[in-house]
Parts: C-alpha cells; structure tokens; sequence
C-alpha cells in the first residue's frame, strides 16, 4: 500500500478545507476523525456567532459556500440574521460529501515520525498506516481551559461548557457559569430557558456586548471608518482578518500579547435582551478557593479590585467553566513527547511556530487552527481563518513532496478520488 501524500487528523472546518485544496491538487489525501465533531456536541438552541458570509469552508473554486448550502435548504443566509449551530454543522457535512476524498471516522492516536522522513500514522483500532506528510487540524476540544482552583472537581462537580451536548438536564438546578465571552452568556441564556438557576461569574468589571452589524452597503465615510471584515468592523480587525502573514513576522512578545488581548470576551448582539432574563450576574469577581460541600460545590468569590477586598462564598449544584481555550504543544497527545518538546514555539506560549506555509519545526509535519494562533493571529480562532489555511498549507505539502503543479480537479473531486481509492466517504451524511 502507497503512503498517502497528506493524511489530516481532524474532519472539522479546517480539516475538511484543507483536504478539499488537497485533493483539488491531485494529491492522494485522507481524513481522519469524526465530521464536524465538536459542532455536533454543541448543545440545541445555540446560534452561529460569525456572519454567515464569514463562516465559509473553503474549496478552490468557492463551489461549496454556505450561501450554496443554504440554496439547497430554501434559506436565505443573510448578513445579520444568525443561523443556528445545527444548520452550519449539516453545512460542513455536506460540504464534505462534495468536496473531500474519504473522510475515516476512526480516531488517531498516534502520529509517529518514520526514519525515511514519513510518518507512521495508528488509529483507535491499532491499525497504522504511512503518510508523507501530516497535517493536524485538531479543533479546539484538546485545549479546553479551566482555572486551576476548580480542575480537582471535574468532572463531577465542574464541567467545561464545551463538555455539554444539552443542558436540559440542569432543570430546575443551581449553576453557577463561569465567564463573560459569548459561551458563557449564551450558556446562562439557555440554562434559565431551560428551566436552570443561572448564576454568571466574571472577573471582567463589566459586560462587553456586540453591536448590531451595520449594513453591507453603506456610505463610503461609513465604510471607511469601519470596514466590514470576517472578524468584525473596523481597521484593527481588517489588518488580522487580511494579514495574518504579517502577523506571523511579529516579534514573539507581540504576537503572544495580542493573542491574548485581541477580540476579547464578547457577547453577540442578538442574545443581549434574552441575557435579561439571568438574574444573578457577578461582575468583577474571581474563584479563589472551591471545596465539595455534599453533592454540591462551595466557591470563595474575590474581588478582582486587589488584595484586602471581602471574599464571599456561593454554594451552587454545578460550575460550567465558559473559560475558552489555549493551544498548547502538551495538549498535543497523538505526537510522541519527544517530538512535541522539540518543535520551535511561540516564545513562552507553548504554541508550535510554524512557517510561512503552516509547516511547524518538524519537517512534513502542518497545523491547522486555533494551534496557528499564536502563529498567525485571531483569524485562525475562527471559520474565517480557514480558506488562507488550506491555500498556503496545501503549498507547503507541495513543497515538501516536491510533488509538480497538477491542475485543479474539481468540481468533483471527492468521486474521483473514491474512485481511486475504492472507498467513499464514511459517516458523511447530510440533509438536502
């Protein structure tokens, strides 16, 4: 059996826009994971914070857009009007039923360099095949965050918002959300809907919201002093949303500031008049200290003003932690430890540098994602980010292989490459 060109761990946006540039280049590509995973355990109710003209995967031809979709449901995707996180999941699913090769819904446990300058690649079931180069697009979910404080709890007691699939089972409970950014307050939102005790939680003094995005046609001073951009209006997002090439020749320092400051927590404009309905919101506050009290959790609140400011303390049935996410190398459990430690990072970040075409340290090996971010900028912590992913890492792999200009094969591509390899895409289905 032939060594794939590319095997990519993960079926996710990044993961499905790559392999669909991939394959569009004739290189023998397979996917790895399960489709959409992490978009798939959202829980009901939850709505698309991105416009919809920024939540494209990408194809070499823009065939495969969400508007595209969306035609084939009888919707509109129009700018301002969200869509519900269950329509964008079926979105990636049909995309890549058009687009991609084969999408193998086994896991990856293991990727492991070969002398030869390959890769040995093993999934859940033990079976290990070869690869030339890798790519790893593995979403957010390995990177979840929870303050130290409360990680002693889990998952009993503590839970991360991204561990929650329905929150219906919360009725009539006591929860305590941590958080000011969009998974948190969305999260309070549905858990009081939902029949819950919600509770907020934040060490921000006060509450950022979104404004309703103005118009796509507007005056030229109006557009001018706030151009639209996949990240929201205005010159600073323009310059992360069209740049992240400069970003990438920022000193270490900036670009781990920057990362850590830019687009911070937010919550969308449309959830701010349901957000009324969460009664108990602290602001300014910090978990300082939490101890099981019974089935329950006791929490030790601090003002975040400094030292000497009066503690109080919450007794709640549950703590969801809406606390994000942050890339780290140690997070990256399918590449062997010594490989990990020797792969160049972003200063002190723990985030993997990668090159001009999203080529890490270690040759033949790519990232994809929110890993990128501290690389490349805030683009790649959403949708957006993916069409610059997959032009330039597709390059990259090209590069790597020495592999000859091919011609785009797409539309189309998917059922020529199953073609090729006798398989079609497995657990790949989608309405419409």
């Amino acid at each position: 059996m032939h060594d794939d060109d590319l095997l990519i761990v993960g079926a996710g946006p990044y993961g499905l826009s790559v392999a669909a540039h991939a394959a569009a280049r004739g290189l023998r590509v397979r996917v790895h994971g399960r489709l959409m995973s992490s978009w798939h355990d959202m829980p009901p109710g939850m709505l698309l914070k991105s416009e919809p003209w920024a939540s494209d995967l990408s194809d070499p031809t823009g065939a495969y857009r969400l508007t595209a979709y969306a035609a084939t449901r009888g919707v509109r995707a129009e700018h301002g009007v969200p869509l519900p996180v269950a329509f964008f999941t079926a979105y990636g699913e049909w995309f890549a039923r058009h687009a991609v090769p084969a999408v193998d819904p086994r896991a990856v446990t293991a990727v492991r360099p070969r002398p030869d300058g390959g890769f040995a690649v093993t999934t859940e079931d033990g079976e290990t095949t070869g690869a030339r180069t890798v790519a790893l697009a593995l979403g957010v979910m390995p990177f979840t965050d929870v303050p130290a404080v409360l990680r002693p709890l889990m998952p009993g007691l503590v839970t991360h918002s991204s561990d929650h699939t329905d929150l219906t089972a919360f009725a009539g409970r006591d929860v305590t959300v941590l958080g000011a950014g969009q998974a948190a307050l969305e999260t309070a939102v549905l858990l009081t809907e939902f029949g819950a005790r919600a509770r907020v939680v934040a060490r921000s003094r006060h509450l950022v919201w979104n404004t309703v995005p103005p118009s796509l046609r507007r005056d030229p001073w109006e557009a001018a002093r706030a151009p639209h951009t996949g990240l929201g209006c205005g010159w600073r997002n323009l310059l992360y949303a069209r740049t992240p090439g400069l970003f990438r020749r920022l000193p270490d320092t900036t670009r781990e500031r920057v990362f850590d400051t830019a687009l911070g927590p937010a919550g969308a404009w449309w959830l701010r008049p349901r957000f009324e309905a969460v009664a108990d919101v602290r602001l300014g506050k910090t978990v300082v200290a939490a101890a099981p009290a019974g089935d329950r959790v006791r929490l030790t609140l601090a003002d975040t003003g400094g030292p000497g400011a009066a503690a109080t303390e919450v007794e709640t049935d549950h703590v969801i932690a809406a606390t994000g996410f942050r890339p780290r190398l140690d997070r990256v459990d399918v590449l062997p430890r010594d490989v990990r430690a020797a792969l160049r990072t972003v200063g002190a970040s723990g985030a993997p540098e990668v090159s001009g075409r999203f080529e890490s340290s270690h040759p033949g090996l790519f990232l994809a994602g929110l890993l990128t971010a501290p690389s490349y900028g805030p683009a790649m912590r959403f949708v957006y980010g993916a069409s610059y992913t997959a032009q330039r890492l597709v390059r990259g792999v090209e590069r790597r292989l020495g592999a000859a200009r091919r011609p785009a094969a797409v539309p189309g591509a998917r059922t020529r490459a199953a073609d090729r390899t006798g398989t079609r895409a497995e657990g790949v289905r989608a309405p419409g």
